[in-house]
C-alpha cells in the first residue's frame, strides 16, 4: 500500500508540475520525501544490531557504534590486521606474517575487526537472511577500502557453490558487492568465479588445513575470462581470516590475467603482529 500511494502522489505531482511548469525532479523529490516521512512512522528503523529505533534506516545507533571495532590506519597493507601503533608496521607497513609469505593479492583492507559485534551484523546476514545488513556493512567496507575503490575497475565476489547458494538462496559476498558498487559506482561481476566442488565449513581449521581445502576449489568462470584480461579487481568477502579463501580466488583471477587484485572484506579476524 505505501508503494501505491508514494507512486500516486509522484503522478499527480508530475502532472501538476507539467501544467505549472515546475521542475519534476525537484517536485518528485519533494513527495517521496514526504512519502518515506509517513512510511517511518508506521515502520519505524531499527538499527541493525540491537533493534533500537533509529532517525535513518540501516544506520547504527550511537550505542552501537561506540562498540565497533572499525579497522582505521595504521594497518598491515598487504593483509589488513590492524597495528598497535606505525612501529609494528615497520617502514613497509607489512606485518611479519606477509613479509615472510606475502599473499598473492596486492593489498586488502576490512571495515571491521572480527569480534562480538561486528558478528551481530555479519552471521544474520550469512545465516538468518538479514539481507539488509548488507548495505550497513558495504556503507563501511566503502569508507576502508575508498583508496583501493577508486582505482578498481570491477568488483568481484567470492563464490558459493551452488549447492550450498541454492540453500541459502543468496550470496552474502555478491550482496556486500552489490552494496559497496552502488556507493563506490562500479560495476560488479557477480559470476565471474564459480566453485568447481564444495568445501567443508572452515572454522576451526588451521591455515594449511584451510588452503589444502580451497586449493582447487575456484576457478575463473570461462565465459567471463576475457572480460577480466588487464581489470583491476576488488574481491569482495564478508570475513578475512587465514586469507586461504582470498588467495585461491585471487589466484585463479591472476592466472586468467587480470591486472590486479585487492581484497576488501567486511571483517578482520585479529592476529598478533608483534
Amino acid at each position: 500500500m505505501p508503494i501505491r500511494a508514494n507512486a500516486a502522489r509522484t503522478a499527480v505531482a508530475n502532472r501538476l508540475a507539467t501544467a505549472r511548469g515546475v521542475n519534476l525532479a525537484a517536485v518528485s523529490a519533494v513527495v517521496l520525501a514526504a512519502g518515506r516521512g509517513a512510511l517511518d512512522l508506521v515502520l519505524p528503523s531499527h538499527c541493525p544490531a540491537c533493534e533500537t529505533i533509529t532517525n535513518q534506516s540501516g544506520q547504527l545507533c550511537g550505542a552501537c557504534f561506540r562498540k565497533a571495532t572499525l579497522i582505521t590506519a595504521p594497518c598491515c597493507v598487504r593483509c589488513g590486521v590492524g597495528f598497535a601503533s606505525l612501529a609494528f608496521g615497520g617502514f613497509a607497513l607489512t606485518c611479519p606474517a606477509c613479509l615472510e609469505t606475502p599473499p598473492p593479492w596486492r593489498a586488502a583492507r576490512a571495515a571491521f575487526a572480527y569480534d562480538e559485534f561486528s558478528r551481530l551484523l555479519i552471521l544474520p546476514l550469512k545465516y538468518n537472511d538479514r539481507t539488509e545488513n548488507a548495505r550497513v556493512l558495504g556503507v563501511h567496507m566503502a569508507r576502508a577500502g575508498r583508496a583501493m575503490l577508486d582505482g578498481a575497475e570491477l568488483l568481484v565476489p567470492v563464490p558459493l557453490h551452488r549447492r550450498r547458494l541454492f540453500q541459502r538462496r543468496y550470496n552474502q559476498a555478491a550482496l556486500l558487492a552489490h552494496s559497496v558498487a552502488r556507493l563506490a559506482d562500479r560495476p560488479v561481476a557477480v559470476d565471474a568465479l564459480v566453485r568447481l566442488r564444495q568445501t567443508a565449513p572452515l572454522i576451526g581449521q588451521s591455515p594449511e588445513e584451510r588452503a589444502r581445502a580451497v586449493a582447487g576449489a575456484i576457478a575463473v568462470r570461462e565465459a567471463r575470462r576475457a572480460g577480466l584480461v588487464g581489470k583491476r579487481v576488488v574481491l569482495i568477502d564478508d570475513v578475512l581470516t587465514t586469507g586461504a579463501t582470498a588467495g585461491a580466488c585471487a589466484r585463479a583471477l591472476l592466472a586468467a590475467g587480470v591486472g590486479s587484485v585487492d581484497v576488501l572484506a567486511a571483517a578482520r579476524t585479529a592476529r598478533d603482529v608483534e
